[in-house]
């Protein structure tokens, strides 16, 4: 149902009546609606951020610092989330309508749930990209999982072709975003280009 019409979208007494369970139950369980959404969240949340500091682990261990994997990293286990069979696809519809819709209690409980990882990745996209400030790093970021929400939820014109895997468009998907990405995170800071758009380098 959130998928569908949104977090805002969807009244308690809404959702009660379609689970078949007294209102009572909501706050006995979880407190409010807000604790409910937030729990819809940490359910896929968690284990999707435990697999990118998995990741990310991994690449430090390694002692490369490859941009490519990196990105990797944190796009891929994202990707994998959509594919999962127990309803990965609807999460990643509520999880665009709760990006189109700015709640800002959501916002808040996934930064301090979640904080450390961006913080953890940005640490580490600091090292691949020393030319790059935190506020350039972070824009950067930010439309990159953006862009990440937007893969995921399939919304824009390259949707799976007839016929096609979903293992193979996902991997497509990674392929062009991570491309996208390198581009974008490695392109000089604004500040650096002329009026013309050409580079002072």
């Amino acid at each position: 149902m959130f998928a569908i019409h949104g977090l805002d979208g969807v009244s308690l007494r809404r959702l009660t009546a379609e689970a078949g369970v007294n209102l009572a139950a909501v706050n006995y369980h979880f407190g409010s609606k807000d604790r409910l959404v937030h729990e819809v969240f940490s359910r896929r949340l968690d284990r999707l951020n435990e697999e990118r500091m998995v990741a990310l682990d991994r690449w430090l261990a390694r002692g490369e610092r490859d941009l490519r994997s990196l990105i990797a990293a944190f796009v891929d286990p994202a990707l994998d989330l959509a594919l999962d069979p127990g309803g990965g696809q609807l999460f990643v519809k509520v999880l665009a309508h709760a990006y189109a819709e700015r709640d800002e209690g959501l916002r808040d409980f996934l930064a301090q749930r979640y904080g450390h990882v961006l913080k953890r990745f940005a640490e580490a996209f600091a090292q691949v990209l020393p030319f790059l400030d935190r506020e350039t790093l972070f824009w950067r970021l930010d439309f990159i999982a953006g862009a990440l929400v937007y893969a995921m939820a399939e919304f824009g014109v390259m949707r799976r072709r007839p016929g096609q895997s979903a293992e193979d468009h996902r991997r497509r998907a990674s392929e062009q975003l991570i491309a996208f990405a390198m581009a974008g995170l490695a392109a000089p800071r604004p500040d650096s280009l002329s009026p013309q758009g050409n580079t002072d380098r």
